[in-house]
């Protein structure tokens, strides 16, 4: 979980509050250097030990949260330690095994059909080139950009909810798809801090930034950010 520090102020000559003053591109500096500061090793909240498990894990987390699906994997990686177990495995069997995750029925066939395709197109192994990811059941295309930053270290920006409603909410894009914010932030942020960007978002939007109730109380990008500015009267 992000602890943002108090005593970490953002570096910058511009007023607190002057936000028709900050450029984007000072924006994203100074947003990235707060997530630097506070969180330096942000990382994901799923629970695995190698590829398989990080790519049956994302795709259970789909509308699903990270502490709910590491409730259910370790009995799962337990009977299905790798994806040539659970290639042979019986959907009904997986299914009772996730029934607690959102949407287990399509589930449990996502991750039985993924498991058969890796055994049979890529000798079990997790591909790393985007088009074969997306080919696996299950797999959209922000799972694809999970597996190629988190698993292959390859520059790409996962946009879930929490990223998509964090970045438009700061500032850092202002765009109506998750496509097109993934788009923005790969424009804006450098290819060595896409991976821990992707966590800092994400995390952010998880215990801060939260949909309903934001906690502008608790977060250092206040001088920043454009929804703050918004609701507390602080923008002309």
């Amino acid at each position: 979980m992000e602890k943002p520090q108090e005593e970490f102020q953002l570096t910058s000559g511009i007023e607190k509050n002057s936000q028709s003053a900050i450029s984007l591109k000072e924006r994203y500096r100074r947003a990235l250097q707060w997530w630097e500061a506070t969180n330096p090793d942000a990382d994901t909240e799923l629970v695995y030990h190698n590829h398989y498990e990080l790519l049956i894990a994302v795709i259970l987390s789909a509308q699903c949260t990270d502490a709910r699906v590491n409730q259910v994997t370790p009995r799962l990686f337990a009977i299905y330690p790798d994806v040539y177990a659970l290639a042979q495995a019986d959907s009904n069997e997986v299914l009772h095994l996730i029934s607690s995750i959102s949407y287990p029925n399509a589930k449990a066939e996502y991750l039985c059909q993924t498991a058969r395709q890796l055994v049979e197109h890529h000798n079990g192994e997790i591909p790393s080139d985007y088009d074969a990811l997306l080919a696996l059941p299950g797999v959209g295309r922000k799972t694809a950009n999970v597996m190629r930053v988190c698993a292959f270290g390859i520059p790409s920006m996962p946009v879930d909810t929490h990223v998509f409603r964090v970045a438009n909410r700061i500032g850092l894009t202002k765009t109506t798809t998750p496509e097109a914010t993934e788009k923005e932030l790969l424009r804006n942020i450098p290819n060595n801090k896409l991976g821990k960007a992707h966590h800092w978002l994400v995390l952010h939007g998880r215990y801060i930034c939260t949909a309903m109730r934001p906690s502008c109380d608790k977060c250092g990008l206040t001088a920043i950010c454009k929804h703050y500015a918004k609701t507390s009267g602080t923008q002309k």
